[in-house]
This record gives structure tokens, sequence and C-alpha cells, in this order.
């Protein structure tokens, strides 16, 4: 008899003992968890309930999102580069392409650039050429006008994504232009 009486007490405290370690909720909004929580868990209350996190709130710290590499400094690099590079010297001609491959500085058979040897020097003396830090607002450029050129070069520098475009339409560009002429294999302006 004794036995009998047992096993089902044993039951229900089996089942109060699961609800509390889960902190399924009590019927009335709130949780029948203790009342420390635990390091992953939200201490925040959703509105109208008293300190207790809604049920359908998620509870867990989500991970941190993957951030894009950091920009090479400006200094010496490694050298290698894969770009291609397609410079417009106006509105109205044609695109001339270039195709860049430097490995350790070194330009290899597969460039297809007017001056593949100053390219990969350049792009291994400076790995931030074609990266540059983002001109501050209280930055003032001359109002001056170097030509309709502009240029695209896309690609990798030293493991690090490159999406550039060059202009000559104000004195910041013409001197991002003039820095960047031996990558764009165009000297002053001229292509």
């Amino acid at each position: 008899m004794r036995l009998r009486t047992v096993r089902p007490l044993l039951a229900v405290l089996a089942i109060a003992g699961l609800a509390a370690c889960t902190g399924t909720p009590d019927g009335n909004g709130t949780s029948s968890a203790s009342p420390t929580a635990s390091p992953t868990t939200s201490s925040s209350a959703s509105p109208g309930t008293s300190g207790s996190p809604a049920p359908d709130t998620e509870t867990t710290v989500p991970a941190p999102s993957p951030s894009a590499p950091p920009a090479p400094t400006a200094g010496p690099g490694a050298g290698n580069a894969e770009l291609a590079i397609m410079v417009k010297p106006s509105p109205t001609e044609t695109a001339v392409n270039y195709t860049l491959v430097c490995r350790d500085g070194l330009p290899t058979a597969e460039s297809k650039h007017p001056r593949p040897e100053a390219a990969c020097a350049a792009l291994k003396n400076n790995a931030a050429l074609l990266s540059p830090a983002p001109r501050s607002k209280d930055v003032a450029c001359t109002e001056q006008y170097g030509g309709p050129q502009t240029a695209t070069v896309t690609g990798i520098v030293d493991d690090t994504p490159v999406d550039a475009a060059f202009a000559r339409t104000n004195g910041c560009e013409i001197g991002a232009w003039d820095a960047a002429q031996d990558v764009l294999g165009a000297s002053g302006g001229a292509v």
C-alpha cells in the first residue's frame, strides 16, 4: 500500500522539479524558475509584466557579427595583389582595362599593365595606397579641375579587399590620383 502512494508522489515531485529547472511558465505569466538568473539569460522585462521576461523572448546572448578585415596601414606591405583596373579618359571615350597581379612586389606573367614593375613596387611600398582613410568632413579641398578622367580599382591587396574609385574633379581627388598613378597606369591625368 505504501508503495502505491510513494510512486505517484515521486512522479509529481519529479515533474515539479523538472518544471522548476526549465523555468516553464506557471500559467499566469510568471516563471516558476528560481529567482537567480544564469549569465546567459536576459533580465529585461516585457512591458506589462512583473519583472520576468516574456515566454517567447530570446534569453541567450547573440554571437557578435563578423567584422571586415582591417584596412592596411600606410607603409610597406607584402606586395601581393590581384587587381582589375579600369581607366576612362572621358565620359565619351572607351575605358582602358588592365590586370595587375603581383607576388612579393613583382609582377607575374598574368599582368596586362603598361608599367607592372612600377605598380607592384608602389603597392609593396605602401599597402594602403588603394585603401586611404576616409576624408574628414572638415577637410577643405581646393576647387580645381584636373580633367574628366575616372578610374576604378577592384580586387585584393595583401589579403584586403579593394574597391577604390578615382577622379580628378578637385584638389583632394587629384592628390589621390597622383599618389596612385603607378597603379592606375596613368601619369598626371594623361592616360
